[in-house]
């Protein structure tokens, strides 16, 4: 099954609005707004569960005498950790906080140079993704594989995707377009509303099926 397209996602919204579809978002202010109205959704949608389809990985190579910082190439800032393994030398590492890190790396008479067992968050980079220092400072290159929940970025273009499941989005980006709009006879927001949660939470309980370990429900 093909995953929907940003354009698609918008006209689903329209048809049910009873406006004419479109063929691009920004085709007029309606559509336009529509599209707001989807990104708006789908980053709830995004932030409610910690789901499958942002499931990521990505592999950090460190240099000897450098505790960082380095970047995680592609993470945002809206990420979750799931684990850091030091894939090298085979272990898991421990977050600590920023200034337990300062402490060990500037409070010492001696740094301490070995295998890392330690990282912490610590900034970000010019590219909006977020860097990491390791302790102790590497002795040698070891390769650090962060496991991350990533959610996707918004959707600007018309063929842009999400892998997120397209009918809480829909419902979503209904209900708020229908409080903008006001009510005309039809659907109201507050039914559209409670058809989207009954919705989100349908697709929560099929993926917790699957992976019943992430039992957890954000409400936000």
């Amino acid at each position: 099954m093909a995953l929907p397209t940003y354009l698609q996602l918008v006209n689903e919204v329209l048809v049910r609005m009873r406006e004419p579809t479109v063929s691009t978002v920004n085709e007029n202010t309606v559509s336009a707004l529509v599209g707001k109205f989807v990104n708006d959704t789908k980053r709830y949608i995004a932030d409610s569960y910690d789901w499958d389809a942002f499931n990521t990985s990505v592999n950090i190579t460190t240099t000897a005498n450098n505790g960082g910082p380095y970047t995680i190439t592609g993470s945002g800032l809206r990420f979750k950790v799931n684990n850091v393994i030091n894939t090298t030398a085979y272990g898991e590492l421990t977050p600590i906080t920023r200034n337990e890190l300062d402490l060990n790396m500037y409070g010492a008479a001696n740094t301490q140079k070995a295998a890392p067992g330690n990282y912490v968050l610590t900034g970000v980079d010019t590219n909006g993704d977020t860097q990491v220092s390791f302790w102790p400072v590497p002795d040698n290159g070891y390769v650090m594989r962060f496991s991350l929940m990533v959610p996707e970025a918004d959707l600007s273009s018309d063929t842009d995707v999400t892998k997120l499941a397209k009918e809480p989005i829909i419902l979503g980006a209904l209900a708020r377009a229908l409080i903008e709009r006001g009510e005309d006879g039809g659907i109201t927001s507050s039914d559209t509303y409670a058809l989207f949660k009954q919705c989100l939470g349908d697709i929560i309980a099929l993926e917790l099926a699957r992976a019943p370990e992430f039992d957890v429900w954000e409400e936000v």
